[in-house]
């Protein structure tokens, strides 16, 4: 008994999925959610908080485990991206810790991810001073575990668990991936965009069809206004700010947003001749231009084919910053990292020009709630900031949010849906109120079951299991043939034969019968003469129109299943399983009775007509399938009608149970057109 309710524990916990975000729950930053697939246990991201500077800023991963022993739990971590609120708890999760099982990201993410950890590493410790922090050592050792993948490249983790890599346009290397165990499976986005921009192609997956979508919702209530618009408001705001003598200062991360807008400032100051210089934080504006080089076949197509003839990241006009520019008098435009004023050059220099009325701040991206980007956005300027425990700001410069963030916005999460056709939706990325919006929308007008946990609780999804079944090829030939042989799944009846009284028929859509006399027409009257000849040439033509043959799709198999022991289950041909299993084959036939018009009732030769008229009508709808009229009697496949005067009957075996319910149909009709 014991054994029995264990392995009904383990087939009911393999019957769902479990979700726990340890980040990114109704927040954004520190993204790291833990799945459950069957016994697999899957870490996707593992990133920092920017808005703290306490233990807050990490995932808490004792809720994994109280006791550090994350191998035996984890099977593997997926990093979406490069960007640190994904990828910035890795060194810390990995060497501190102590997690040493696979990790797995793209190339290019793999390639920069050490370097913003590096820069990161040195804001805190070298000039924050903090002590229990990740060291360079560390990073180059986390990194060392990586296993780099390609997009649509399935990587077997283990003998169950596969993982495949789709493009999620944001950043470079950005992905969106597909895990999968058995037949239940787990899409995670990351970050996407699902709107081309200048050096990157749009996010696709194909119908891939999971359990769940866990999807960011950054923007769950936006829909942004044209990138026309937005690029046309960006660049009047910046050449008025420069032709007054004011400094702008853009925010930005080291790779992404900041190559986008330096190629549409680049573009600008060309084609309007301007001389005021822009510049670049020192140093990554050549780190970036080697990494689209190495990895050009990830940006769109148009930086492809112009990078033969002139690499388009090999800016006229941006030139490297030196933090001694910070006081140089005149104006200027100066794209600094990182992009949510938190630290790092772009808030030491937003402390210099913040108090210059002719001076400008633009925030071209999302600033996470506790950053300085995030409050400056919050208030109204002038207004007085607080930079840090210790320091405010009077700030009298212009500030302006202008987004151009590579999330996709609310009708571009819906897209996605739409793209990979999800059993379940779950939000996470995103403020609870915009997410709440969101998932009624996708209940509403998709009716997904849609879940946003927040950080810490766990979800659970049922999901469903599929069997195996193989199928008896005599089964299959037999089923082949009754499927090429017409009958109303190949040839629909017209919606007017379909299920409707009498009293709903239109006159105009009969197939009239007049009695003919005896002495003009005999029983043995040919259907084709009723047809030219007689009453049924005022048959309505529409009603007489052929339906042209189509594919038959989701054509049903009707078979016996056959399960034993220690072999696969199978459908067989029931002549097939009973022969196997020793069993007598039992037919089961269905009798119907109607009564016939008045009208037909007269004499026998009445009534031969009568069937002749039907037969003329079925051979009609039911071409080619031979229809044989003998003896008073019509028969097709298994279904025989006779006439029984005062009745109609129609016998039929249950495998031809579709054909005589449209053969029912058609008598019906014949019947109210003789009332």
């Amino acid at each position: 008994q014991e054994d029995e309710q264990e392995r009904r524990d383990l087939f009911y916990n393999t019957m769902q999925l479990k979700v726990v975000p340890l980040g990114a729950g109704q927040d954004v930053g520190r993204s790291c959610v833990m799945v459950s697939i069957r016994n697999k246990n899957i870490m996707f991201d593992c990133g920092m908080h920017m808005g703290y500077n306490d233990e807050r800023r990490f995932p808490d991963f004792s809720l994994i485990s109280s006791n550090g022993r994350f191998d035996q739990i984890i099977d593997c971590v997926i990093i979406t991206h490069f960007h640190l609120d994904h990828c910035g708890a890795l060194p810390f999760f990995t060497e501190m810790c102590g997690y040493n099982g696979p990790i797995y990201m793209t190339y290019p993410t793999k390639s920069i991810c050490p370097i913003l950890l590096e820069d990161y590493r040195k804001i805190v410790v070298e000039k924050k001073g903090e002590t229990n922090f990740f060291t360079s050592q560390m990073i180059k050792t986390c990194m060392k575990k990586v296993i780099a993948v390609n997009l649509h490249q399935t990587i077997h983790v283990d003998d169950e668990l596969e993982i495949k890599a789709y493009y999620a346009g944001h950043v470079l290397g950005a992905a969106m991936f597909h895990a999968k165990v058995g037949d239940e499976s787990v899409v995670y986005t990351g970050d996407y965009n699902m709107t081309p921009d200048r050096h990157l192609g749009s996010a696709w997956i194909d119908k891939c069809r999971p359990d769940l979508l866990i999807t960011e919702t950054t923007y769950a209530t936006t829909i942004r206004d044209s990138k026309r618009c937005r690029e046309r408001d960006f660049l009047k705001r910046i050449h008025k700010c420069v032709e007054r003598g004011g400094k702008v200062l853009i925010p930005v991360f080291a790779l992404g947003r900041a190559q986008e807008l330096c190629l549409l400032l680049d573009t600008y100051w060309e084609r309007m001749n301007l001389n005021v210089p822009i510049y670049f934080s020192a140093g990554l504006t050549e780190k970036a231009n080697l990494y689209y080089k190495l990895f050009i076949n990830w940006t769109n197509q148009k930086i492809k084919e112009t990078f033969v003839k002139r690499n388009m990241f090999d800016f006229k006009y941006v030139k490297p910053f030196d933090r001694s520019m910070i006081e140089q008098p005149g104006a200027m435009v100066l794209f600094a990292t990182p992009g949510m004023l938190h630290a790092g050059m772009s808030l030491e220099v937003f402390k210099k020009w913040a108090g210059s009325e002719l001076n400008m701040v633009i925030l071209p991206g999302y600033c996470v709630v506790g950053t300085v980007g995030n409050k400056l956005l919050a208030g109204q300027t002038p207004c007085r900031v607080e930079i840090d425990m210790k320091t405010t700001l009077d700030v009298k410069c212009k500030v302006k949010a202008l987004s151009f963030s590579a999330h996709a916005d609310a009708k571009g999460i819906m897209q996605l849906i739409h793209l990979a056709e999800p059993r379940n939706v779950l939000l996470v990325h995103g403020e609870k109120a915009k997410m709440q919006f969101l998932k009624q929308r996708i209940h509403e007008e998709l009716g997904i079951p849609c879940f946003d946990p927040a950080n810490g609780v766990a979800v659970t999804i049922p999901t469903k299991r599929t069997v195996p079944v193989d199928v008896s090829v005599g089964l299959l030939k037999k089923q082949l043939s009754r499927a090429t042989t017409p009958h109303p799944s190949v040839f629909p009846l017209p919606s007017s034969l379909h299920h409707q009284p009498p009293s709903a028929i239109q006159p105009s859509s009969l197939l009239p019968f007049t009695p003919l006399s005896s002495s003009s027409s005999s029983s043995s009257s040919s259907s084709s003469s009723l047809l030219k000849n007689g009453p049924l040439a005022s048959t309505s033509a529409s009603l007489l129109t052929k339906r042209t043959c189509g594919p038959i799709n989701n054509a049903p198999v009707h078979g016996l299943l056959v399960m034993k022991e220690d072999s696969p289950v199978r459908l067989l041909d029931p002549s097939e399983a009973g022969e196997e299993l020793g069993l007598t084959e039992h037919k089961l036939t269905f009798r119907s009775k109607r009564r016939l018009p008045e009208k037909v009732q007269e004499s026998p030769e009445v009534q031969a007509q009568f069937l002749a008229h039907l037969c003329s009508s079925l051979g009609h709808w039911l071409d080619p399938l031979p229809i044989s009229l003998q003896d008073a009697q019509l028969s097709f496949r298994s279904v025989v009608i006779r006439s029984e005067s005062p009745s109609l009957v129609m016998s039929w075996t249950h495998e031809d149970e579709d054909l005589a319910a449209s053969a029912s149909s058609i008598i019906n009709q014949v019947m109210a057109s003789t009332l």
